[in-house]
Order: structure tokens, then C-alpha cells, then sequence
């Protein structure tokens, strides 16, 4: 069993950003499901309200009391099937996307693409009269806007580029992309409105980076370095100690010295060569040893 547990964690160590990201995703799941199952067998109580404290709420005013949830609920899933798509797009089109960017674009995206999908969920429960009713009592979870953003990331930079589906052959991840934008758009009335916004959301995010990159400019990298930032605001890095050597002979002064220290050592050098080690005075032997230290 620990082995298992130190093969993953070599795995979550040595992999890039896409293995972290499902790595991070899946472990989160299974710590929730497995808690939740305790707190059932144990106490007759599930671990919906407290979840609650995770998830991305769509009024401002519960936002306020719990920021964290902005960053926390695009990592976190309850059904299993929920985990499962979304973790498998992620898987087939972040090693797309990673076949064109760097580990740390995909990072930006992720992160600034589900934050993106948040936030649109959250304005449109606040202007549109049809979700007024459901305005306080909602609230956001799992990485599909996140997801989404990778996906249309990597599809309108590389719209060239081609996956094989059942049925229909191969077929432009661009349209692909483009027939998931339109049901996400007409499904914004259905029960699960909020997670279709989401990923509107997350979607405009990556059509935004890939017309970006195209253009040659990178829409993640002030995010990265802001995040750069405090990894090293919160990292305990050892303080350097510099010390100086004070010289208070002058220049002249100091290179005499040094002259007659190697005339000094060339004598006994030259000595232990004719007469051997023990011809050595005790302090010919301690300058010896003094000079092979430097």
C-alpha cells in the first residue's frame, strides 16, 4: 500500500501541469466522497451545507463571506459521473494544448478560464429577471468552465487540428468547439442553467487566449507572475549572509606582501624538492600547510 502512495506521489511530482490538474481534481473528489461517507455511517449527516463554503455562490453579498470559493469550486466535484467527463476532456484536449503552449499557459488558462465562467454565472443570476428567483440559493462546482476554456483555448489557435469521433469520422476541433458553444448557449434555461453560463464563460476566456497568442501576445502571463509573486511572498527562502573582508593595507602594501608570501613559498617549495618533508622547519611546514588550504 505505501508503495502505491509513494509511486503516486513520484507521478504527481515528476508530471506537468496536466498531470497535477487531474491529479489535484481526483483527489479532491475522493477526499470529499470518502469524508462525506464517514460523516454519514457516523452521524447521519451529509456534507451538503458544508460544501457550501466551497462552492462559487451566485450572489455578491455570500461571495464577500467566502472569496476562496472563486478558486476552490473549479477543483471540486460530488458525482462521479461529473468528475468523469469533465477530467476526460481535460485529458484529451490538454494534451492537445500542451502540444502548442507550456505548462504554465495551461495553468493560466485553467485558473483564469473558470474564474472567468464564475463570474459570468454570477452576473447573469444578477440581471436577468428569469433566474431571480433562484438568485440567493444557488451556487457553482466542478471544473467545466475551467475545462472549457482549455478546450477553446487549443481549438481556435489550432483549428487546423482534427480528432476522430464515432459516427462522424474525423471531424476540425474547431467545430467541435463551435457545437458545444451553441448547446451550452441554448441550454441557459434548463435546469442546470448555471453550469451552461459557466461554461459560455470559460469558453469566451479561451476564444480571448487564442486570438491572443495569435497576435503574439499571452493573456496568462500577468496572472502567472502574480502568482509568482506570492509563491515567494508565502515561500520561506534561507537568508543569504554576505560577509566583506576589510583591507586596511594599501594597494602597494598588499601586493609587496603577496610577493614575498610567494618568494617565501617557492624557497620551500624548492627545499622540500632537494631535501625531503622532514629538511622542513615547523614553521616552513605550517606555511606549507597554510598555502595548500587556499
Amino acid at each position: 500500500m505505501d508503495s502505491i502512495f509513494i509511486n503516486l506521489k513520484n507521478r504527481f511530482i515528476a508530471g506537468d501541469m496536466l498531470t497535477k490538474l487531474l491529479f489535484i481534481n481526483v483527489g479532491v473528489f475522493l477526499l470529499v466522497r470518502i469524508v462525506d461517507l464517514l460523516s454519514l455511517l457516523f452521524f447521519n449527516h451529509s456534507l451538503a451545507t458544508e460544501l457550501r463554503y466551497l462552492e462559487f455562490p451566485s450572489s455578491p453579498t455570500m461571495l464577500l463571506s467566502q472569496p476562496w470559493s472563486l478558486l476552490t469550486y473549479m477543483f471540486l466535484h460530488y458525482d462521479a459521473l461529473h468528475i468523469l467527463f469533465n477530467l476526460l476532456w481535460l485529458y484529451w484536449f490538454g494534451k492537445l494544448f500542451m502540444n502548442y503552449f507550456d505548462s504554465r499557459k495551461l495553468c493560466g488558462v485553467y485558473l483564469l478560464g473558470g474564474m472567468f465562467g464564475a463570474l459570468l454565472f454570477m452576473v447573469a443570476y444578477n440581471i436577468f429577471p428569469y433566474f431571480a428567483s433562484s438568485m440567493h440559493d444557488s451556487y457553482l462546482l466542478g471544473a467545466s468552465a475551467s475545462v472549457m476554456a482549455v478546450v477553446f483555448g487549443v481549438s481556435f489557435y489550432a483549428k487546423d487540428e482534427e480528432v476522430m469521433l464515432f459516427f462522424l469520422g474525423r471531424i476540425k476541433i474547431y467545430y467541435l468547439a463551435i457545437f458545444t458553444l451553441l448547446l451550452d448557449l441554448l441550454s441557459v434555461t434548463s435546469a442546470n442553467a448555471g453550469g451552461h453560463l459557466a461554461h459560455l464563460g470559460g469558453a469566451l476566456f479561451g476564444i480571448w487566449f487564442a486570438y491572443g497568442m495569435r497576435r503574439g501576445k499571452d493573456l496568462t502571463r500577468p496572472f502567472n507572475l502574480l502568482m509568482d509573486k506570492l509563491v515567494d511572498l508565502f515561500s520561506h527562502k534561507p537568508k543569504m549572509k554576505v560577509t566583506y573582508n576589510k583591507r586596511t593595507e594599501t594597494d602597494y602594501e598588499y601586493n609587496a606582501r603577496k610577493q614575498r608570501e610567494m618568494s617565501n613559498l617557492d624557497a620551500i617549495l624548492d627545499k622540500l624538492k632537494k631535501s625531503g618533508y622532514q629538511s622542513l622547519s615547523s614553521e616552513e611546514k605550517k606555511q606549507l600547510f597554510d598555502a595548500s588550504k587556499k
